[in-house]
C-alpha cells in the first residue's frame, strides 16, 4: 500500500449538498426505468467530488436533479439544509457540449445568465471578469465558429462563473476535447476551483481525471445506480499522473468497475 501525504481540505464559498435516500426512474409511458437506487452523499462546502461509473447508470441524471431541472421520485436533496425545488443561479450545470449560441459573440454568450436575471445593465463588469478568469478576454468579440474546442469550453465555463455559483455541476465537460487540450483544461479546472472555492460535483468516465481533480471519487454501480465505494484522494495540488499513490487508486477504481484486468 502506497502511503498518502496529508492535505488540507479546501474551504470557501461553496454550499453544502446533502443527498438522502435518493431514488429516481424515467417514465416510459407504460412502464418506468429505474435509474438511481437509494443514493446518499454529502458534499462539504468547497469540496470537489467526482462521480464515475458505467455509461448510462444515472450519474448525469443525479446532476440534473441537483440542478433542480428534474424532481426525484423519492428522497431529498438539500442545499445548505434547504430542499432543492427549482433551478437557481447558485447551482450551475456545465454540459459536455459548450452549447454556445452561434449568432452571439463570446461576450454576449457569457452575459446570458445576467441578462436573463435582469442584472446585465448594473453588473456588466462581471462578464469581462469571467472572461479574464478563463483567458478569453481578447476573444470577447469573437463568434463561437472562430473558437477552438478548448476555447469554446472555456467560454461555457465563463458563462457559468459569471453567476458566481456556489456549486458547479460538471457533466463530462472535457469529454469531447483532444488529449492535449483536455490536459490543459484539467489544469484550468483545478485553478478555477482553487481560486473561486465553490463546491464541485464532476461526472467523468476518465478515472485518472477524477483522481487528478477531486478530493473524493464515488464509484457507482450499473443502473439503477447506487454508490459502490468512496475513494479519498489524499494528495495536494498539483498532482502528477505517475504518482504511485494515484496509480494504485486508479487500479482500485478500475477493479470496482470490473476493469481491473484491462490495465
Amino acid at each position: 500500500m502506497v502511503s498518502a501525504a496529508p492535505r488540507e481540505q479546501a474551504k470557501g464559498n461553496g454550499l453544502r449538498l446533502d443527498v438522502k435516500n435518493l431514488s429516481h426512474a424515467f417514465d416510459l409511458g407504460k412502464t418506468s426505468l429505474p435509474v438511481l437506487n437509494k443514493v446518499d452523499l454529502t458534499l462539504e462546502p468547497g469540496e470537489s467530488v467526482a462521480l464515475i461509473g458505467p455509461s448510462g447508470c444515472g450519474k448525469s441524471t443525479l446532476l440534473r436533479l441537483v440542478a433542480g431541472l428534474e424532481t426525484p421520485l423519492a428522497g431529498q436533496i438539500l442545499a445548505d439544509g434547504q430542499p432543492i425545488a427549482a433551478p437557481d443561479p447558485s447551482r450551475i450545470l456545465v454540459f459536455q457540449d459548450p452549447t454556445l449560441y452561434p449568432w452571439r459573440t463570446v461576450w454576449d454568450n457569457v452575459a446570458l445568465g445576467l441578462q436573463a436575471r435582469g442584472l446585465l445593465d448594473s453588473q456588466r463588469a462581471r462578464v469581462d471578469m469571467a472572461l479574464a478568469k478563463v483567458g478569453l478576454i481578447d476573444f470577447r468579440d469573437a463568434y463561437p465558429r472562430q473558437l477552438s474546442g478548448g476555447m469554446a469550453q472555456r467560454a461555457a465555463l465563463a458563462r457559468a462563473l459569471v453567476n458566481e455559483p456556489r456549486l458547479l455541476l460538471l457533466d463530462e465537460p472535457l469529454g469531447k476535447l483532444d488529449s492535449l487540450t483536455r490536459i490543459a483544461m484539467q489544469g484550468e479546472l483545478i485553478r478555477l476551483w482553487q481560486q473561486q472555492r465553490y463546491s464541485s460535483l464532476l461526472v467523468t468516465h476518465d478515472v485518472e481525471e477524477a483522481l487528478l481533480l477531486c478530493d473524493r471519487v464515488l464509484v457507482f454501480s450499473n443502473r439503477p445506480a447506487r454508490i459502490l465505494a468512496e475513494l479519498k484522494v489524499e494528495r495536494d495540488y498539483p498532482r502528477h499522473r505517475d504518482d504511485p499513490y494515484l496509480v494504485e487508486l486508479r487500479q482500485q477504481a478500475l477493479e470496482l468497475l470490473g476493469l481491473g484486468s484491462s490495465w
